[in-house]
């Protein structure tokens, strides 16, 4: 490498100036065929330069430069502008950097130096950073830049990056930058400290308002107090732009991950002052082949089946019988099962037969479900010849040891080389849930493949399925929810396991049309290859119709931090990506497990009741609670009511001889001197209130004046419980309960939330849900 071989090259003539791919290339596959998994400092500055993002003033000094130093510098620094940099002025500083593939963290290392732009100062530079590294790393060489003036504070270095996900594919990420960003990131409120775009799932029109979501972005961009913005929006977009372009033309195949820190605002200007580099050192995984339109809509076979089939079925107690059992309480037609069972005729009234040849035979139709309930290494051969034989529409695969270890992963692909034959084949072959699953448990299909017996998770009520969907990447997740959501009948609930065939993004993509299922929960640990893409564009194709879809991504530890040399991996771990993507396509994001909970069971019950805006009005019989709630507002908005509610707020405690103690204002504490009717008249009154949008009841049911015991006539007409149930049924405001007090007021919680009224324990996790409900379900202003 020579000086000259990373010469500026000058700036685009406007900002609408495409990338120079071939330049780009270039300079990536040169790299590459050294045998190199980074570039050099020049070399990236040079990939900048390409993509037509600016760069300091700055010359490449080899190793071995001496005489030359004074014509270099001179040449490189100082001389009028240089196009497609910041130059322009003659330089009084510069910045000395050390030019070596192992050493990232320059400033770490000692690999920087600030000094006078004068020859001496410059070689001082570099012959103290060359005692000090060489023997540390190989040497290549040193650069020398112009020191670009900015204000080094919060609002004035940006960390700017571009990186491969394996579930997204290209993303830019934009948070604070400097020496601090990881600290400041880890410092700043969840989803404010990164502002995270995907290239392939953000409209253009939508960069702007995806990048105001970090705190910092919105410190550059906007007014502060009287200074003027440092930094317009365009010009932030526009660098923005030009990196998503990059990646989508170079990444995977050549370009891992690009990142400018800091990336200094100069004038109005974003200028890069420093660049890593990491290069494909081997072919990202690429999607799964897609399958034929025909292959995909077997889904509804899944769900829906008309027949299936089991394997696995033991004449004594095993996981399958327990399957069997499930499918028959539900409903399914004995006559429409087959057991594959050698050496039996029936088992529960459903026929046996001895293999997938006698099921299938050479006329019949496939079946439309085919559940595989043994061993792994038993499955592998069952579910290829299931396969080969076009025995099946659909398969759920239930035992572990697929892709778990290393003999499991050669069982996973075979099935998935089976899959790609059948695939090219007329009937296209069937889709497989799992492996690693729990299966399904389907209203409309009338099965349940969960294998848990009654007496320890209970079986559908019976009534009209709730309009939820539950997609799990987790059987125990699963039906751990399920226990906890009581009285809640999810009209799906989905285990995908290790995803062999069919995806979290298969299955919510299947369910964007169906209009009976409004509210969908997710657990993701990780998506499959590019399938993150395919969940966001169906949950926001769910939003879009009036749905919303709620996730909770396990697995939070940043993703490859610790084997990583980038800020970006330590702050933007897989999580933090997730949550940040999911959020712009319309989703709802739980941070706890209890979170999630809340937020699945409210938007259910809350179901058909929209907030006509984000007044809140509240009532309790406890002061504390008025104080939490006033503290967790979010965005709700706590205002006086309006002066008809208020009359009749105060009419109501005339009448009950509470005027001199209790004054209207909003949240209501009506003290533990409010009886039963009291304390449902008042409810009744704020939620009639035209000033109020959405309501929060809160009892705190420990007062002698109320009815909150079974003992003292809990559910009889006249309690409060009764009052609070036909409120609910009367109105038609999104409102909820709170019940704050211990296990002795459970009966009071459940007959609260038999009724379908969503209930809490605590104000604050009430707040919380009602800030997303409002959020997700209010008016767009």
């Amino acid at each position: 490498m020579s000086a000259a071989s990373i010469a500026p090259r000058p700036r685009p003539a406007s900002p609408s100036t495409r990338l120079d791919l071939d330049t780009a290339r270039s300079i990536l596959r040169e790299a590459a065929a050294a045998g190199r998994s980074s570039l050099l400092e020049p070399e990236g500055l040079a990939l900048l330069r390409a993509a037509g993002i600016r760069t300091p003033t700055s010359m490449f000094l080899p190793l071995g430069t001496g005489d030359e130093l004074d014509a270099i510098a001179t040449a490189g620094l100082g001389t009028g502008p240089v196009p497609g940099t910041a130059g322009g002025h003659v330089a009084e500083r510069v910045v000395v950097k050390v030019v070596a593939e192992e050493i990232v963290h320059k400033t770490e290392a000692g690999g920087v130096a600030f000094v006078a732009a004068k020859p001496a100062a410059i070689r001082s530079a570099i012959d103290a950073m060359r005692e000090q590294l060489e023997g540390q790393a190989e040497l290549r060489g040193f650069l020398v830049s112009e020191l670009v003036a900015h204000d080094p504070g919060l609002a004035g270095e940006l960390l700017v990056t571009l990186r491969w996900t394996p579930d997204f594919g290209p993303i830019v990420a934009v948070g604070a930058g400097g020496i601090h960003a990881e600290l400041l990131a880890h410092d700043l409120r969840p989803g404010r400290e990164l502002a995270i775009v995907s290239t392939a799932s953000t409209e253009p029109r939508e960069i702007a308002a995806a990048l105001r979501a970090a705190t910092v972005v919105r410190l550059a961009t906007e007014p502060q107090r009287g200074r003027a913005p440092l930094l317009p929006m365009p010009a932030l977009v526009d660098t923005v732009s030009r990196l998503h372009e990059l990646g989508r033309r170079c990444m995977p195949g050549e370009l891992l991950e690009l990142e400018l820190n800091p990336m200094a605002v100069s004038d109005g200007e974003l200028v890069a002052l420093d660049v890593l580099v990491r290069l494909a050192t081997s072919q990202a995984t690429a999607p799964r082949p897609a399958r034929p339109a025909d292959a995909i809509r077997r889904i509804d076979r899944l769900l829906a089946p008309r027949s299936i089939a089991i394997v696995g079925v033991s004449s004594g107690e095993n996981i399958g019988r327990t399957i069997l059992r499930n499918i028959l309480r539900d409903g399914f037609d004995p006559a429409a099962i087959t057991i594959v069972k050698p050496g039996a005729s029936q088992i529960d009234g459903c026929r046996c037969v001895p293999d997938l040849a006698s099921l299938a035979g050479p006329v019949a139709d496939p079946v439309d479900l085919l559940i595989v309930a043994v061993a792994a290494s038993a499955a592998t051969e069952l579910v290829c010849d299931a396969i080969e034989r076009d025995a099946a529409e659909s398969i759920i695969v239930i035992p572990g040891g697929f892709e778990e270890t290393a003999a499991g992963a050669g069982h996973a692909t075979r099935i998935r080389e089976a899959l790609d034959r059948a695939r090219q084949r007329p009937h296209g072959g069937p889709v497989i849930n799992g492996a690693n699953c729990m299966g399904v448990r389907s209203g409309p299909g009338r099965y349940d493949t969960l294998f848990i017996p009654d007496a320890k998770l209970a079986a559908p009520t019976g009534r009209p399925a709730a309009p939820l969907a539950i997609v799990a990447q987790s059987g125990a997740f699963a039906i751990s929810r399920l226990s906890r959501l009581e009285g809640i009948d999810p009209r799906y609930v989905i285990t995908v396991g290790n995803q062999l065939d069919l995806t979290i993004g298969d299955h919510l993509e299947h369910l964007v049309p169906d209009p009976e299922v409004r509210v969908v929960g997710v657990y993701v640990e990780g998506f499959a290859p590019l399938d993150g893409l395919r969940f966001l564009r169906a949950a926001r194709a769910i939003a879009d119709r009036g749905g919303v879809v709620i996730l909770y991504r396990g697995g939070r530890t940043p993703a490859g931090a610790s084997a990583s040399a980038s800020h970006t991996a330590a702050i933007a771990g897989d999580a933090v990506v997730t949550s940040a993507l999911a959020r712009s396509a319309g989703v709802v994001v739980a941070e706890t497990l209890e979170d999630f909970d809340d937020l699945v069971s409210t938007f259910v019950r809350l179901d058909g009741r929209r907030p006509a805006g984000t007044r809140l009005g509240a009532v309790t019989n406890a002061g504390f609670e008025c104080v939490a709630i006033g503290d967790s507002g979010g965005g709700l908005r706590i205002g006086p009511f309006d002066d008809a509610t208020t009359a009749t707020l105060a009419g109501i405690l005339e009448h009950r001889g509470l005027a001199g103690v209790i004054e209207v204002h909003n949240p209501v504490d009506l003290t533990p001197m409010a009886d039963d009717a009291t304390f449902a008249d008042v409810a009744n009154a704020v939620l009639d209130s035209p000033s109020v949008d959405i309501g929060l009841i809160g009892n705190v049911p420990f007062t002698i004046v109320m009815r909150t015991l079974p003992s003292e006539g809990l559910e009889e007409p006249g309690s409060v419980a009764a009052r609070l149930i036909a409120l609910w049924r009367r109105s038609t405001k999104p409102w909820v309960a709170v019940v704050d007090a211990g296990p002795r007021y459970d009966p009071l919680v459940r007959t609260l939330a038999a009724a379908g009224i969503p209930t809490f324990r605590t104000a604050d996790a009430a707040m919380r849900t009602l800030a997303s409900v409002v959020a997700h379900l209010g008016p767009r202003v």
